[in-house]
């Protein structure tokens, strides 16, 4: 008996044993496995990190190529923009250095001919001398004169015959060297003109109020005039309420107080609402409106011209010439036209046209403040160009266009020629009736003061003046001279827009009758 329990528990020992040691190889074999697992996973998450990050790599890598071949891109653009600048900075050159050559050869031509007729002068004076004083021996002896006498008589004699002489020589020289620039000068401003196209009479801002009905008069003056009151003291205009059926007058000389009191009304009408309160919020409101239109006006106008770097108070200011007018012609408008005149000639000379627009457009821009600083406006408009930090040649140019101070380059010459251009076009400007009239009288009293002339008739809106002289005591030279007489003494005495013709008529009529 107790052999067999001692052999039941042996084997319930062993089995225990077995059971434990196979309990512990399934748990080395599961750990085993879960390590295997674990570093499968580890290399699987390692490669997969080194392809994400090769791909990141080559992502940048693409990126980084690419924004270099842009940046490439972009330089061999700007260097093609630089070279394509350089030349036509070149040509321009050349063509200067053309234009030189020529004027040189020109000049040392006219230099040659003025030595020959120098010595064909100083010989013709060694014969006029020897003949002055044979002449004054002649006329001793056969009129009993003395020398003075006679030196008198010729003297007077022979000024006549040297002032026709000269004036036949200066006709002459004249005819001679004025041609070829003339000619070059009517080429380059007919082209101006004729590329640019504009309409005849820029309208200006009206100062006329249409009101839907009688009634609504009173409403506008309010109980005791406050109403109207409100209006005048808010916008600084005067209001005139005549007789008139359905209009008012909007009366005052800054344009645009004027322009905002315009809109504030027409706003209060259709409103319907009209009380100091609501006058005082309608006007403000017109006044930003305005302010914004002006920058706005102003940005645009540089915008089509290309220019940069204009100062913002300069656009506002040009904005601002919108509202403004000069003989009925709109300020903005003229300036854009001188721009585009400036620009135009430039082309032609070779020179640098986007200065010249510049100077063009900014050439009144004194007259945007000129009600609140005294002085000429093109010296205004100079002070603030250089204020806002332009060009010395801008503020130059804007200086001389009415020759208050001399021009220094030759864009002030341009703009002063755009700017006549602009201004005596026919159908840019309007003129007082009056005015007109009495020009047209000054140019026929000016014409028939000097002697020898029958009539004088003035003719082409004043743009030429027709003058018949006496056949009998005027012959063609002193037509000529008289001409020129005339031509100097409306220069000097009248103001005038562009050029005057003054066509002298020398005619002799035969007349019979067949009986």
């Amino acid at each position: 008996m107790l052999i067999v329990i001692f052999f039941s528990g042996l084997l319930l020992g062993a089995i225990s044993i077995f059971l434990y040691f196979k309990t512990k190889k399934e748990s080395f074999y599961k750990i085993k496995f879960e390590a295997q697992k674990l570093l499968a996973d580890a290399k699987e998450a390692a490669e997969n990190e080194k392809r994400e990050a090769l791909a990141n790599l080559k992502r940048e890598l693409y990126k980084k190529r690419s924004d270099f071949d842009l940046e490439i891109k972009k330089e061999k653009i700007e260097q093609q923009r630089i070279e394509h600048k350089l030349q036509k900075k070149e040509d321009a050159i050349e063509q200067r250095e053309v234009l030189l050559d020529d004027l040189r050869k020109e000049l040392q031509q006219k230099e040659r001919d003025m030595s020959r007729r120098l010595d064909a002068l100083g010989f013709d004076e060694a014969k006029l001398k020897k003949l002055y004083n044979d002449l004054v021996i002649k006329l001793e002896k056969v009129g009993g004169m003395s020398q003075d006498e006679a030196r008198k008589i010729l003297i007077e004699a022979m000024e006549k015959e040297v002032k026709l002489e000269k004036q036949k020589w200066l006709s002459k020289v004249d005819e001679e060297t004025n041609i070829i620039a003339k000619d070059k000068s009517i080429e380059i401003l007919t082209s101006a003109m004729q590329r640019y196209l504009a309409d005849q009479v820029t309208l200006h801002s009206s100062s006329i109020v249409n009101l839907p009905n009688e009634d609504m008069k009173g409403r506008i003056i309010g109980k005791e005039g406050r109403n109207i009151k409100a209006l005048e003291m808010a916008t600084g205009m005067e209001f005139v309420i005549g007789d008139t059926p359905e209009i008012i007058t909007i009366s005052g000389f800054n344009p645009i107080r004027r322009e905002v009191a315009k809109r504030a009304l027409d706003k209060l009408i259709q409103d319907g609402r009209i009380n100091p309160t609501r006058i005082e919020e309608v006007v403000a409101k017109c006044q930003e409106e305005i302010d914004q239109n002006i920058e706005e006006i102003g940005r645009q106008a540089v915008l089509e011209f290309g220019f940069r770097g204009v100062h913002p108070e300069l656009v506002k200011l040009l904005g601002s010439l919108h509202f403004r007018t000069s003989y009925t012609q709109n300020n903005l408008v003229h300036s854009k036209e001188v721009a585009y005149f400036a620009r135009m000639v430039a082309n032609e000379l070779g020179l640098d046209p986007d200065i010249a627009a510049r100077c063009g457009l900014l050439h009144d821009i004194g007259k945007a403040v000129s009600a609140e600083v005294e002085g000429p406006h093109a010296m205004i408009g100079a002070d603030l160009a250089k204020k806002y930090g332009e060009d010395p040649i801008v503020v130059n140019a804007i200086a001389s266009h009415h020759d208050e101070i001399p021009a220094k380059t030759i864009y002030g010459l341009i703009t002063h020629i755009a700017d006549a251009i602009s201004a005596s076009r026919p159908g840019a400007r309007r003129e007082t009736l009056t005015t007109y009239i009495k020009r047209l009288e000054q140019l026929e009293d000016i014409a028939t003061s000097f002697d020898g002339v029958k009539k004088a008739y003035a003719l082409q809106a004043g743009r030429e003046v027709r003058v018949i002289v006496d056949e009998v005591t005027m012959d063609d030279d002193k037509a000529a001279m008289l001409a020129r007489d005339i031509a100097k003494k409306v220069e000097s005495e009248l103001n005038f827009p562009g050029q005057i013709k003054v066509n002298v008529i020398r005619e002799k009529r035969i007349i019979e009758f067949a009986k």
